[in-house]
């Protein structure tokens, strides 16, 4: 199969979706044809949503991109980009540290698939202090204020959800 150069696939975990994988999405749109979300599944992690409520969250907050679709994966990532014909795997950069770990990725991708290139976007400047482990943890302990804080993190469409999340969990 060829792969399309044209085609982006970002894959990650999106749990939850937040303000800087939006960003990374809606740049990437912009620069390819085609942009595939793959919301990774792994079976031995505990994520806070559903493959189907990130994937239903996402749909939904990219759909005025119509270049843009969202869909489940589980196993290599690489084997999803092939699968999907992309030629591209796009990986957002916030941190040094993030750098170092895709670095390192990025090597162990190439020797699993050569025929795919990987592309890093730097994270906007507001966005580099975004990690889902602090959107939790604001969500589980932020109180009376986590809803309103919220927001400078993750879409305000996904704030209800993730505070009902924690609170159902009471």
């Amino acid at each position: 199969m060829t792969l399309d150069p044209h085609h982006a696939v970002y894959v990650g975990s999106f749990d939850p979706p937040t303000l800087g994988h939006l960003d990374i999405v809606e740049r990437g749109a912009l620069i390819y044809s085609k942009i595939t979300v793959g919301i990774g599944i792994n079976p031995d992690k505990r994520p806070l949503f559903s493959p189907e409520e990130r994937q239903q969250m996402l749909q939904g907050l990219l759909a005025a991109f119509p270049n843009v679709e969202v869909k489940c994966f589980q196993g290599l990532a690489v084997n999803f980009v092939q699968e999907c014909g992309g030629g591209v795997m796009l990986r957002g950069l916030r941190t040094l540290t993030d750098v170092e770990a895709e670095f390192t990725m990025s090597l162990a991708n190439r020797t699993l698939a050569s025929d795919i290139e990987t592309v890093f976007l730097m994270a906007s400047e507001k966005y580099t202090h975004i990690s889902s482990s602090l959107i939790k943890q604001i969500a589980q302990l932020g109180g009376d204020v986590a809803e309103e804080k919220l927001k400078d993190f993750v879409p305000k469409q996904v704030v209800g959800p993730l505070v009902e999340k924690f609170a159902s969990r009471t």
